[in-house]
């Protein structure tokens, strides 16, 4: 065993953890926002090793988000167990530009990780972040950013972190709101998690925004209302004074114990001070080197912890500063595969792919119509906030590449498909099959370079003409900032196409001129057809190969 854990722990887009335990089992959801189907849950029994067991926000009753613009939808899920069930609260978020938020929380339940899934109970729409904390009396309270609209000097609009009781017979929030942390100097307070240890009541929160000053902040109190008193030496944890850490935008965190003991319990349960280890999880991002680019998103690390005498907790390693291996005994941490392939045998999507949007995936893609191959259907035209038929899985390593082989008989200019890298509508790179204006079927890059509010297109000159009836592979490999894309006709080998593309775009940050985001870049399949007959694309594998680990840590 190495007794080792190498961040991250979940690599590529994984932000905004939220971490249970329920008996020898740990469970990690993560934010999806505009990816169906909602919320990522991943598993593991020894903290270092995760499998992702479930998205569980998969039917429409549950969560629609045609329409949603990019970023938005599920946003900071908060996962827990109590009373037998795991309990999932989570905002679906409609818009987030502007001084408005239009965001609503809602609560659902599962006796077991897997399922069933409850249908949702609505609870507010008065901000995001939402946190269900269980007291050691069996009271249930919610606590969640207040959003304030007003622009007022001196002071951002997060108004605020609030309380309010959740009735368990029914299934609403009662009584008094009340607000009870204001934050820091440190501004942005949001992402509050409750936990209570040792009679008292600790509150974490994530401050500073989401970006290169993010950090987490701990206050506590002996009363649940407060006042609050914050951490003497805050931040808890943060990236900001250390430009060199692997690990930036550190921020945004919850706790967990170590098998080895119970010393506190997360999201509600009265600890003690025996023997044991915790743990904080908290979302990171990898910049590329040299640059303050993240195509990868925000991603999960974790840190040990220790209670001081004093009773507040610190990073084990001393400082506020992420680590980048964390010492844990009796674990040995598995690599990631340097290859995932997937052949669309069966008659469900490969766990590692997700689409946009829609809770009616059937209207964008079928694994029985051509047994052995995904058919897409084309909709709407790339990037668009309702129906598009895009199929793609998380670019988790700087330098990867992804492969897929096509069969598409597109019928005139408006109906195009292909392999795809894809961060949002204005940031993109399409190496799609479709016809030229003579009806030769031709291969072209497409790419949108990160040209907000406009969306307006680039298109490589650099079409190559294909044979009729011509199975096509393609291909792209990611080096760093570079992207490059490369075709094969049938049994013929590989030949690049297009210019070398910058992979640093396809990121939250752009190109810096524009506008923030909070997802990251996918590698997938997708077929458009803007003249609505939805023409049929088949792709018959998809291989996706990272670098070997010494090339990335």
């Amino acid at each position: 065993m190495n007794d080792v854990i190498h961040n991250p722990l979940l690599a590529g887009f994984n932000p905004d953890p939220s971490i249970c335990q329920a008996g020898d089992d740990y469970y990690l959801a993560t934010s999806t926002f505009e990816w169906y189907p909602g919320v990522q849950i991943h598993h593991s029994r020894d903290l270092a090793n995760w499998e992702l067991v479930t998205r569980p926000l998969s039917r429409a009753s549950q969560l629609d988000m045609r329409g949603n613009p990019d970023s938005c939808g599920i946003w900071a899920p908060c996962l827990s167990y109590a009373d037998g069930l795991f309990w999932l609260v989570y905002t679906d978020m409609k818009r987030y530009e502007g001084n408005f938020k239009d965001g609503h929380n809602y609560l659902v339940t599962a006796p077991h990780i897997e399922g069933p899934w409850s249908d949702p109970v609505y609870l507010n729409s008065s901000g995001f972040d939402p946190s269900l904390f269980h007291d050691s009396d069996g009271r249930k309270w919610l606590i969640n950013l207040q959003w304030d609209y007003r622009q007022r000097e001196g002071r951002d609009r997060f108004g605020g972190i609030v309380l309010q009781e959740y009735d368990l017979e029914l299934r609403r929030l009662v009584g008094a709101i009340t607000t009870i942390f204001t934050g820091t100097e440190l501004k942005l307070t949001e992402g509050p998690h409750l936990y209570r240890r040792n009679g008292w009541y600790y509150l974490l929160v994530a401050e500073g925004g989401t970006g290169y000053q993010h950090a987490v902040t701990m206050a506590r109190s002996k009363t649940l209302t407060g006042p609050y008193q914050v951490h003497p030496n805050n931040p808890l944890l943060t990236s900001q004074h250390d430009p060199e850490n692997p690990l930036q935008r550190a921020g945004h965190a919850d706790l967990v114990d170590s098998p080895e003991g119970h010393s506190s319990e997360g999201h509600g349960s009265e600890g003690n001070s025996s023997e044991g280890n915790s743990y904080l999880v908290h979302l990171c991002g990898r910049p590329l080197p040299g640059t303050r680019l993240s195509p990868l998103g925000r991603e999960t690390a974790i840190q040990r912890v220790e209670w001081g005498a004093d009773g507040w907790l610190r990073l084990a390693n001393g400082g506020n500063t992420p680590a980048l291996k964390v010492a844990v005994s009796g674990v040995t941490q598995k690599p990631l595969a340097q290859e995932d392939h997937y052949d669309f045998e069966t008659d469900t999507l490969p766990a590692a792919f997700q689409w946009l949007r829609t809770p009616y995936p059937e209207r964008l893609f079928s694994l029985t119509e051509r047994p052995g191959y995904l058919r897409l259907f084309g909709r709407e035209s790339v990037g668009s906030w309702f129906e598009q038929a895009l199929v793609a899985r998380r670019q988790d390593s700087i330098y990867c590449s992804a492969e897929t082989t096509l069969e598409f008989e597109p019928e005139d200019i408006q109906q195009f498909a292909g392999l795809i890298a894809y961060y949002n509508r204005f940031k993109f790179h399409y190496l799609a099959m479709t016809l030229n204006d003579t009806g030769d079927k031709v291969l072209s890059v497409i790419s949108c370079l990160d040209d907000w509010p406009n969306g307006n297109l680039e298109i490589a000159d650099a079409s190559v003409r294909l044979a009729p009836g011509t199975t096509i592979r393609l291909g792209l490999d990611i080096h760093a900032r570079e992207l490059r894309f490369r075709y094969a006709q049938g049994g013929e080998e590989w030949q690049p196409i297009g210019p070398a593309l910058d992979a640093g775009l396809l990121s939250d940050e752009g190109s810096g001129r524009a506008h923030g985001y909070f997802t990251g870049n996918f590698l997938g399949m997708a077929a458009h057809d803007i003249s609505g007959r939805g023409t049929p694309a088949d792709f018959q594998a998809f291989c996706y190969r990272r670098a070997p680990l010494s090339e990335t840590r």
